[in-house]
């Protein structure tokens, strides 16, 4: 051991040095998550693990810890982040004061344009919200699904009550059929393609609003 020449005393080890804490970047954590997202929507929630993610992220399933401590974690981040964005655009559309069918093709466009950036998000959200929501972390699911119903049906109910939709219409049934035509999209969408989300929803909103048959 070294000593000090005055002292003749043992000189004391300097003190390791602390490595610096690193932060993930955003965008580094954002391509994770559209990894897992991706994953997620192909294999299922139960299916996918950690190292099946970390394997489509080219990295080390330990790796992956560093910037998320679950998948379930990850999971929640993807929806809630899909969930509040879609909220942001539908609250928009709604306080407009548009009128029934103003505002059932803004909702439509506005759904397009959340299929085009959240993909593989909503395609997870269709599959799985059912049975995430018992669980109480994902409770938020059931609440958004209740709003989104209550959006839609009072949208619908208001355009037969003045006279913009069909009397006739059961419109419960009418809500279903354009909620599921609508989103089943993510099945086949895929952004960058032929069609923006705006002439899809415009090509939706004519065959859901006007048919297809010619009028004669």
């Amino acid at each position: 051991m070294p000593t000090n020449k005055s002292t003749n005393q043992p000189t004391a080890a300097p003190a390791p040095k602390k490595k610096p804490q690193v932060t993930p970047s955003p965008e580094r954590r954002r391509e994770l998550l559209d990894t897992a997202a991706e994953v997620f929507a192909a294999q299922g929630y139960n299916a996918t693990t950690v190292r099946k993610i970390a394997d489509a992220a080219g990295m080390l399933a330990g790796s992956l810890y560093y910037h998320f401590d679950s998948k379930e974690s990850m999971l929640d981040e993807i929806l809630s982040a899909f969930l509040t964005e879609l909220w942001e655009g539908y609250d928009t559309v709604l306080a407009a004061g548009l009128g029934p069918r103003e505002t059932i093709e803004a909702l439509v466009t506005e759904s397009f344009r959340e299929i085009d950036r959240h993909r593989a998000a909503v395609a997870i959200y269709q599959k799985e919200s059912r049975t995430l929501s018992a669980q109480p972390r994902f409770h938020y699911l059931s609440d958004s699904q209740q709003k989104f119903e209550k959006a839609w049906l009072g949208t619908l109910e208001r355009g037969v009550a003045a006279g913009v939709f069909r009397a006739d219409l059961d419109i419960r049934l009418t809500y279903r059929f354009v909620r599921d035509t609508v989103w089943v999209a993510a099945s086949w969408y895929r952004p960058g393609g032929r069609h923006s989300p705006e002439e899809i929803a415009r090509q939706y909103l004519s065959m859901v609003l006007d048919g297809i048959a010619v009028r004669p």
